[in-house]
């Protein structure tokens, strides 16, 4: 099949704006990467090795944009329009603080990171198939899903994390797979929690006639397009059976009482409890049972965890561990790295706590010395339990020392797991998945201890402040006679013999 000047594939269903479907077609498929190859794009940005640039957003996407562009009119707009959702259902200021402020996150405050572009999907036009080796497959309305004599509703609250959070710790200090699309540099932010309400994929699968032999993974297939090495598809992937049996995969249309945002599934979505964001597919197409887990370059080629000696001189797909449950992982989220931060012995901290697959935070610990001495966060500091959520917490740590310190944080879940201790050992060479315990570095000024108290008086006096550290102050530290005397009182600078 040639290919077109002027390439146009259509969407795939009225009322299904931005959706074209990819796998059905192989042929279709295969025409839309013969246009990418015939185009050059620009390489891939370094975002690793030199300072990630100040712009919002920080990597802008520049050849996602165009692999759209070059596809035709269905889809040349889609990065734009994506972003315009973002930017309407998107809290613009949302801060670390805010973020842990409420033990739900508010749907403005939740994280968003999305595989393909945003699809604009009518939901009285909207079905999902369920079909593989299903015994009857059936095609649901969102009215289906919804009439609750056929399907009782179900409504959990449910963190969800992406695996790259904290990833900007391992790229820190030591850089990885450089990937854009999925090895973004996120802190410690890409987690929420929320209530989420629809039906049990259990029910429907049940409704659909239960399983056929041999079926095993439920795969997900949704209605954006997503790139990987010059192939194009639709996002798909896939959890075991056995997660669905358990009532721990939902298909949810609201998020926190209300429909799903655009930006976070709407019309509806799988939210599947204590795995990585990744498995809790948004834009929901259809539902395949298969005997094996999805082929779709997320489930197999991505979100691997490798050994720390696998890289870019050994690594593959069957080499690395899929990634599913959540380990135990924690964060502080204020103060930020790098603070200063004038106290009175006591230092204000905040924070999440989680642990996926069904455990929970049962301890917080926090350090003040780098993870010599622990201090316990106090229980009625910590936010409700839930089998699949953080919880959020706080402390005044006590601090005694000035100067540089660093903070650290631990969290225990109910199986006695933890984190490793340093970086280095959670390091992998996709940058998935940083659970060792979460580090700050603070600039500690005690104005209890005497010197540092005239200091911080003498400032304002002068109406001046300590603040940047690195601001030499304007005036000399000392006058002359106080020298003199203190030198007298120190026997001098030199020794008498």
């Amino acid at each position: 099949m040639g290919v077109a000047e002027n390439p146009f594939f259509a969407e795939e269903l009225d009322g299904w704006h931005g959706y074209v479907e990819w796998e059905k077609y192989p042929e279709k498929r295969k025409q839309a990467e013969k246009i990418l190859k015939q185009n050059k794009f620009p390489p891939e940005p370094e975002f690793q090795f030199v300072p990630l640039p100040d712009t919002n957003p920080i990597l802008e996407g520049t050849r996602w944009k165009q692999y759209h562009e070059v596809l035709g009119p269905t889809l040349k707009n889609v990065p734009q329009e994506s972003w315009d959702y973002v930017l309407k259902e998107k809290a613009p200021d949302m801060t670390h603080k805010r973020l842990v402020g409420n033990a739900i996150t508010s749907n403005q405050d939740f994280f968003v990171r999305n595989h393909g572009g945003i699809p604009t999907i009518d939901e009285d036009k909207y079905f999902v198939e369920i079909g593989g080796l299903v015994n009857e497959p059936k095609k649901l309305t969102m009215a289906n899903l919804k009439n609750e004599t056929l399907f009782p509703r179900q409504s959990n609250i449910v963190s969800l994390q992406c695996s790259g959070t904290r990833r900007i710790e391992q790229i820190h200090e030591y850089p990885g797979d450089g990937d854009e699309l999925i090895n973004a540099p996120w802190g410690e932010g890409a987690i929420g929690t929320a209530r989420w309400t629809g039906v049990s994929l259990k029910r429907v699968i049940k409704y659909c006639g239960g399983l056929k032999d041999g079926a095993k993974h439920l795969e997900f297939v949704s209605a954006d397009t997503y790139f990987k090495k010059g192939k194009i598809y639709n996002y798909a992937v896939s959890v075991p059976w056995r997660k669905v049996k358990a009532n721990e995969v939902l298909l949810a249309w609201e998020m926190n009482g209300k429909p799903l945002p655009h930006i976070h599934g709407f019309p509806l979505r799988t939210v599947v409890f204590g795995y990585i964001g990744a498995r809790s597919a948004k834009w929901l197409t259809r539902i395949n049972a298969l005997p094996k887990p999805s082929k779709g370059p997320v489930q197999m080629k991505e979100y691997l965890y490798y050994t720390p000696q696998i890289g870019k001189q050994n690594s593959a797909y069957s080499n690395g561990l899929s990634i599913q449950d959540m380990p135990v992982s924690s964060a502080i989220m204020t103060p930020s790295d790098k603070s200063q931060i004038v106290h009175d012995g006591k230092i204000h901290l905040t924070g999440w706590a989680y642990s996926g697959g069904g455990h929970f935070p049962t301890r917080v610990e926090v350090s003040g010395d780098g993870g010599n001495i622990w201090y316990e966060v106090p229980y009625h500091n910590l936010s409700q339990k839930y089998f699949h959520a953080w919880r959020t917490w706080h402390m005044d740590l006590p601090v005694d020392a000035e100067g540089w310190l660093e903070l650290v944080v631990r969290c225990w879940d109910d199986a006695l797991n933890t984190q490793p201790t340093y970086v280095r050992s959670a390091w992998n060479w996709d940058l998935h998945v940083t659970s060792s315990c979460h580090r700050i570095k603070v600039y500690s000024i005690n104005q209890t201890k005497p010197a540092t108290g005239q200091r911080l008086a003498e400032l304002a006096r002068r109406g001046l402040s300590i603040m940047p550290i690195t601001k030499p102050l304007p005036y000399d530290l000392e006058s002359e006679e106080a020298y003199d005397a203190e030198m007298e009182r120190r026997g001098g600078r030199d020794p008498e013999e």
